[in-house]
């Protein structure tokens, strides 16, 4: 071993959500572990997304679960808007029974979530500014190349590093395709108080989906995702969030939006980054992947990147958190005689099917909803708006299990 090469049990690379949800799981079990995040702090970007009953199960196995419900308003339905006079077409209640129990969802403000995952965690578990190069094998030891010219050998590399992950890279994983849709979103804070309902509401219009939702009682957020071919629309707008705002506007207007929905757009700030192309991993190509090989996997949006149309991204990384701490966890206690290879293995088995499954729903529903096909359109807003509904509270009632 090289004087400069450190060595570690258990490497997960990246600080998201499905990386501090693997670290927490496995510290729970008592087993340590590092994560690498290429960035000096803790990254936020993307403000908050709806958290379900699925992800709740999740955190409530991690140990942090009434924290977040502390913090977060239950949103008590969804509220789906005409398209053609901004009234409420349609209201679903997010409070109905489940075939697993009581639903729940929340807006959870990411920052919150991660920055209560880390403090769970021992001082030290993350490494900041560590950005990964490359990877290369010595036995069934991974030695991690970092951008500053150190080495790392790990005995377990999990790769939490989102779309663009070097671990799902190695493992062969197929490249994330372009769905042709594109995103912006934003966070309008309130300090007196918004007095929106606790509604998750939708908006459809010619060729883009929109929501508003509240996370507190005093902050909101909202997001647009339209098809900018083949002009390119909305992407002039980008590199000015006063430019970008005009263009959300106008977009909402069009459909004839509440005033309260506007004034929340007006005066958000907006993320960091202002347009986002929505990709997604061919959930085919999942039933057939290398989501593990010996000792490496990837968890996350590393492993299933999706379209937001069903709001299961976050949820789906908290899923595979806890599970993969399961399995893992016992494997390495080493009280089941079970290999970290078989562990990794029976972990892959078990989110193979259901990550292909969210991504091929989320796919199907985002483009019924954005679709710019009248007659599409029509059938969309008379038939199938309760089939959506549907598929929209299917996904949440899973339970991923405990640690």
């Amino acid at each position: 071993m090289k004087q400069q090469d450190a060595a570690e049990d258990i490497v997960i690379v990246g600080a998201g959500l499905a990386g501090l949800a693997v670290a927490l799981g496995l510290h729970r079990k008592g087993v340590r572990s590092v994560v690498l995040e290429s960035s000096p702090v803790l990254r936020t970007s993307g403000f908050a997304f709806m958290t379900w009953t699925n992800a709740f199960r999740a955190l409530d196995a991690l140990g942090v679960g009434d924290k977040m419900r502390s913090q977060h308003l239950q949103v008590q339905g969804v509220r789906v808007m005409s398209s053609s006079t901004g009234e409420v077409a349609r209201e679903i209640d997010l409070r109905v029974q489940g075939k697993l129990g009581p639903h729940e969802a929340r807006c959870v403000q990411r920052n919150v979530l991660l920055q209560a995952l880390e403090e769970e965690l021992p001082r030290g578990t993350i490494r900041y500014s560590a950005k990964i190069a490359s990877i290369d094998e010595d036995g069934d030891v991974k030695i991690i190349h970092l951008a500053d010219g150190s080495t790392l050998r790990a005995k377990v590399l999990i790769g939490c590093d989102g779309i663009n992950s070097v671990v799902a890279k190695w493992l062969g994983l197929a490249k994330p395709c372009d769905s042709g849709r594109t995103a912006t979103r934003g966070h309008a804070k309130y300090p007196d108080g918004h007095g929106f309902e606790p509604k998750f509401m939708q908006f459809t219009g010619n060729g883009f989906r929109a929501g508003l939702v509240p996370c507190g009682l005093t902050d909101v957020y909202w997001f647009l995702t339209w098809s900018p071919s083949p002009n390119k629309e909305g992407i002039e707008h980008q590199e000015s969030a006063a430019a970008m705002k005009q263009f959300v506007l106008g977009k909402l207007r069009s459909i004839n939006a509440p005033s309260e929905v506007l004034e929340a757009v007006e005066r958000s700030e907006m993320n960091d980054v202002l347009v986002a192309p929505l990709r997604y991993r061919p959930p085919l190509s999942l039933l057939f992947a290398n989501i593990s090989k010996g000792n490496a996997c990837v968890a996350g949006d590393a492993l299933h990147p999706t379209t937001p149309d069903l709001a299961q991204g976050a949820c789906q990384a908290l899923e595979d958190g806890v599970v993969l701490a399961r399995c893992l966890g016992d494997a390495m206690a080493g009280g089941g005689g079970e290999s970290v290879e078989a562990a990794l293995q029976r972990y892959a088995g078990l989110r193979r099917w259901r990550s292909a499954q969210v991504i091929a729903a989320s796919y199907m529903v985002g483009l019924m909803q954005q679709s710019e096909n009248a007659a599409l359109r029509f059938v969309r807003d008379r038939l199938l708006s309760g089939v959506l509904a549907k598929v929209l509270l299917m996904m949440p009632d899973y339970d991923c299990g405990t640690l």
